[in-house]
């Protein structure tokens, strides 16, 4: 078989239904021999979308998403969406074309050192040599992609190697030396863990985005009752416990709830599983936790004490290790619920005394988070939730009840903007039935808006909700805080009238400037099931609360 073929045949072994793309020279070979497979072929506007995409389709599956872009600019604009995926463990495999072998290096058109460029953005890279290679590279890329800590893998395809032939042979496992994940955790150290949460007065689970790549939601659900341990989330755990059971405290963390950063700065025992102890999370280390002892369990061992001090680590899949710690606790006779009484009381009083809270005005200006909240209620909580990054995503997170895994899909490492949008549209692929609603800035969605063709062509009916406050948030908020009001180009004085914009793309555009017209328009978009852009018009002015400064601690606070 050529290359090209053998790419495709590869493919299909793995399992892959959609790949998200651009074409180019360097890449056309393979994107011929798609025409007639059974593999989707997306075509999207820009190579950034493309990656965001088949990063949201990864999210809502569990699946790698899948990239094939051209050399060059092609594989430069997938780096932003790289980058992203690796920084939220995203399992993504992206193929870039590239000129010829014999010319590599001679500065040829379209030609860039894409492998160099992106050696520090992704798991692992490869640049393909010799077409009898390219069987088991791709192999081995979709395995690195998905084990492990889950993240991005590029494989670089140079034109000659696509067109050239021979025997297609694909490898029914892969060796590879030096990367062998952890995945059964240390049985003694699991059997102390168990003695150290018995031990505990005040213990709180504390669970990122590798609960929801490993599975581990049941099994982080029974360890929360099992211990009657109340639970708090990362920006990426979210969904990976109810957002409405007895035991959750919200998410924690900058603009997390007063009840979870209260519950982790009194705690004596923190059972991290899954989280990296970003700064978002800890803000000033020296004032993080004091006087807690640490279990950390992650696949990924460089997770494990990087920024914070761990008492007890445990390397290994979260789903195994918690099968194996609920085993262990099970066979201790303990009354947790007695034992918990006097700190879930505790727990109660704070979620009493400082809830989420606005007041929306029957008459006045738009709120963010009213919008949020309708949304919520509009959709019984069963959509797909996407967002961009800013003052939207923390509304998003605060005002939507996440139940399951894989339903909230946002950039928490990166903060990319733009992210929302196409991963919404990739979510919709993965899923053509579903409500995805993609809660949106102004700012944010205009980084993006060009895929709303990508939704239109292949009638893909994501929903757009733009929290529109005519400026960049989140910047505005802090310019306010923390600069003196000195709004220094946050301001998007010019922007397109979105309902304009959307119908000259061939979409639905609506808009809501008063509380009572934002169900109905909720209400109207779900029912057409077309792609959809919705303006809701808010207050400019609005900020996130609570919020705690950057580098700040639990008493440095902002209630209002």
């Amino acid at each position: 078989m050529k290359g090209a073929e053998i790419f495709v045949q590869s493919l299909l072994r793995e399992g892959v239904d959609t790949i998200f793309g651009h074409p180019g020279g360097a890449i056309l070979p393979i994107n011929d021999a798609l025409y007639d497979s059974p593999i989707r072929h997306i075509l999207t506007r820009h190579e950034q979308g493309a990656v965001h995409m088949a990063e949201g389709y990864a999210r809502a599956t569990g699946r790698p998403g899948v990239v094939l872009v051209t050399s060059g600019p092609g594989g430069t604009n997938v780096v932003t969406g790289l980058t992203n995926a690796f920084m939220d463990s995203t399992p993504i495999v992206v193929f870039t074309g590239q000129v010829p072998t014999p010319v590599i290096g001679n500065d040829a058109f379209q030609e860039a050192d894409i492998v160099g460029i992106t050696r520090s953005c992704t798991k692992h890279n490869y640049l393909v040599k010799d077409v009898r290679d390219l069987a088991r590279i791709i192999k081995e890329a979709f395995y690195i992609a998905r084990t492990g800590r889950p993240g991005p893998v590029l494989v670089d395809i140079p034109k000659d190697v696509s067109m050239s032939e021979c025997e297609f042979v694909y490898p029914e496992s892969v060796h590879l030396r030096g990367y062998k994940p952890t995945i059964v955790g240390h049985a003694g150290q699991i059997r102390r863990a168990a003695e150290m949460i018995a031990q505990a007065q005040r213990p709180v689970i504390y669970a990122g985005g590798g609960v929801i790549h490993a599975g581990a939601s049941e099994e982080l659900r029974t360890l929360a009752e099992l211990t009657v341990i109340p639970v708090t989330c990362t920006l990426m755990g979210l969904g990976g416990f109810p957002g409405v059971h007895e035991l959750w405290l919200g998410m924690l963390g900058m603009h997390g709830t007063v009840a979870a950063n209260m519950a982790m700065n009194d705690a004596d025992l923190v059972i991290a599983i899954g989280a990296r102890f970003d700064d978002r999370v800890t803000g000033n280390l020296e004032e993080f936790c004091v006087g807690a002892k640490f279990i950390h369990i992650d696949i990924d061992p460089s997770s494990i004490g990087k920024n914070v001090r761990v008492d007890l680590p445990i390397v290994g899949d979260a789903k195994h290790c918690l099968q194996r710690l609920l085993q262990e606790l099970r066979s201790i006779d303990k009354d947790w619920k007695a034992a918990h009484a006097d700190w879930l009381a505790q727990i109660a009083a704070w979620q009493a005394k400082y809830p989420l809270r606005y007041h929306q005005e029957p008459e006045g200006e738009l709120l963010p988070q009213f919008v949020c909240e309708q949304i919520y209620e509009v959709t019984q909580g069963e959509a797909i939730i996407t967002t961009e990054v800013g003052q939207h995503q923390m509304w998003a997170a605060q005002y939507y009840h996440f139940m399951r895994p894989r339903q909230f899909i946002t950039s928490g490492g990166l903060g990319t903007m733009g992210f929302g949008f196409p991963a919404a549209i990739g979510a919709q692929v993965a899923y053509p039935d579903a409500l995805v609603i993609d809660i949106a800035g102004d700012g944010s969605f205009q980084m993006t808006m060009q895929e709303l063709a990508t939704a239109v062509q292949y009638d893909l009916p994501v929903i757009v909700a733009i929290l529109n406050n005519h400026s960049l948030g989140m910047v505005r908020q802090w310019q306010q805080f923390f600069y003196g009001g000195r709004y220094a180009d946050s301001s998007l004085e010019v922007s397109p009238d979105y309902v304009k914009l959307a119908e000259a793309f061939g979409a639905v555009g609506l808009r809501a400037t008063r509380p009572e017209e934002v169900r109905p328009v909720l209400e109207k978009a779900i029912r057409l099931r077309r792609p959809t852009v919705i303006d809701f018009v808010v207050k400019t002015d609005e900020n996130v609360f609570p919020m705690i400064p950057a580098g700040g601690s639990i008493k440095d606070m902002l209630l209002a």
